[in-house]
Formats: C-alpha cells, sequence, structure tokens
C-alpha cells in the first residue's frame, strides 16, 4: 500500500513546484530518506568561486560529512571571520543515528550544492535529516523561526470520527512532548526528542516530536507545530510539520525505527 503526499500549499515556497513523497506502508517498515523541501535565502547573496567563504564552507560540509557525532546526530559549527563567517547546522532525525545519520549527511551536503549553488544561506529537508546553511553567526536559541516551516498531509482523510481522533492524537502530542526533556544529555547536546504508540479503537497511532538541540522554546514551538496539523476541518490519516526549530509528524502505520 502506497500513501502519496504533499506539500500544503500554505507554506510552499517561492520557486518551489509541489513535491510528492512516496511512503511505503511498512509491514517491512522500508523507511525512506527522501527529499522533502529546500530553501536558499537570496537575501543573503552568492559567494564568489575561490573566496575564503567558499573555503569555509567546503571545510564545514566536510565536517558534517566525517566528524562522529553518531550519539546525538546533532551539529552546529561557525568558521570563518567574523565580517564574513558561515555557519552550518545539521541534524538527524530521533530515529536514525551512526551510519544510517551520516548517510543522509552526504545526501543533505550535496542536495543542498546542486540546489542552492553558490547561495551563501538555505535550508534543505529530508526524511531523516535537514541542513541549514547561513552567513550570519546568529543562535538558533533566540527565538522559534516560524518564516520557514511547511506541512505535508497524507491524502486520506479519516472516515471514523475525524474530530475524536484529532482530539486523542493531539493529546497523544501533548504526552509526547512532556517525555521531551527528560531524555538524556549526550555530552553537551541534550536530545529533544520522543516518540511512541497509542491504540485508537482498530487503529493504532504513531508519532513523534523533535526539536532542534539549541531551542531554548522547544515547548512553544511543537505546540505550534501540532496545532497547525489539526486546524483544519479535513482530519487527515498522516501528517508533518517540518522547520528550522522543531517537527512533528504522526501516521497510522509505522515510520520510525524502534
Amino acid at each position: 500500500m502506497k500513501f502519496s503526499y504533499s506539500l500544503s500549499k500554505r507554506f510552499v515556497f517561492p520557486n518551489l513546484a509541489i513535491q510528492f513523497l512516496i511512503i511505503h506502508s511498512v509491514s517491512s517498515l522500508n523507511i525512506t530518506n527522501e527529499y522533502l523541501n529546500h530553501k536558499c535565502f537570496l537575501n543573503q547573496g552568492i559567494y564568489n568561486s575561490g573566496s575564503e567563504y567558499e573555503d569555509s564552507l567546503n571545510i564545514l560540509f566536510r565536517k558534517v560529512r566525517t566528524d562522529d557525532y553518531a550519539r546525538t546526530g546533532f551539529m552546529h559549527l561557525t568558521k570563518g571571520p567574523a565580517s564574513d563567517s558561515v555557519t552550518v547546522m545539521f541534524q538527524c532525525r530521533g530515529d536514525s543515528y551512526g551510519s544510517k545519520c551520516r548517510t543522509c549527511a552526504d545526501t543533505a551536503v550535496a542536495g543542498f550544492r546542486k540546489r542552492c549553488p553558490r547561495n551563501k544561506g538555505g535550508i534543505i529537508w529530508y526524511d531523516q535529516c535537514f541542513l541549514w546553511v547561513s552567513e550570519i553567526g546568529e543562535s538558533m536559541s533566540i527565538k522559534t523561526n516560524y518564516k520557514n516551516i511547511f506541512s505535508m498531509y497524507n491524502p486520506n482523510n479519516v472516515r471514523w470520527g475525524a474530530k475524536l481522533f484529532a482530539k486523542r492524537a493531539m493529546d497523544f502530542f501533548s504526552e509526547l512532548t512532556l517525555k521531551v526533556k527528560k531524555n538524556t544529555e549526550a555530552g553537551s547536546i541534550i536530545i529533544l526528542y520522543a516518540a511512541g504508540e497509542k491504540k485508537l479503537g482498530k487503529n493504532t497511532l504513531y508519532a513523534m516530536v523533535q526539536c532542534v538541540s539549541l531551542t531554548i522554546d522547544c515547548k512553544s514551538c511543537l505546540a505550534w507545530s501540532i496545532t497547525k496539523l489539526f486546524k483544519n476541518g479535513d482530519i487527515r490519516e498522516g501528517g508533518r510539520v517540518l522547520g528550522m526549530n522543531c517537527d512533528v509528524r504522526y501516521e497510522i502505520y509505522p515510520f520510525l525505527r524502534s
């Protein structure tokens, strides 16, 4: 059985064609690493070939692809002079670690180079990770960025008590949000991730919540995203909201590694 996912038109970025993500319902749990979305930060300009900015970016990209961050799946680095520095942030989904995380890092770096060539800044999302690049050495922990957020939904509507389904799903998300801060600290990086499953009648709901490790308002970001999932009257069998600070997802089939 296959599900076709589409981007919510309310969050389509300029020059971005609507993408479709094919997800396999998984008796075999065939986890994908599909491209989901990207945005090039045009206001940050472009860098010249052979420039110091390009050298710094190449060094950081090599670190993203080679450094050992298997325990946390997270990296945040800045390089270059204050007047022309580049900052790179990379994070894997909470269930993708070790070699799975590194594979997504390779894919994300290659995808960013292809879709935002010579752009000083941009962001690209894949099913199991995302990569953020900026010329601004800004702290990602100041506040949640609600501009670079998009949503994706299963095309199938819930046909069996949609309102009750939405209420119980939101209650379950609230439970997961409370568990996020209970996760253990790995080194100096706090892993802000929680996932689980809950029986809803004849179906099982699978869900996850995750924040970027530097986010100080994780709870607010998750609450906003969860509300966004169920804001419309047509409640779907699955959906997700992704951004720069947090993401949430639910399905009625398993989509995470145990």
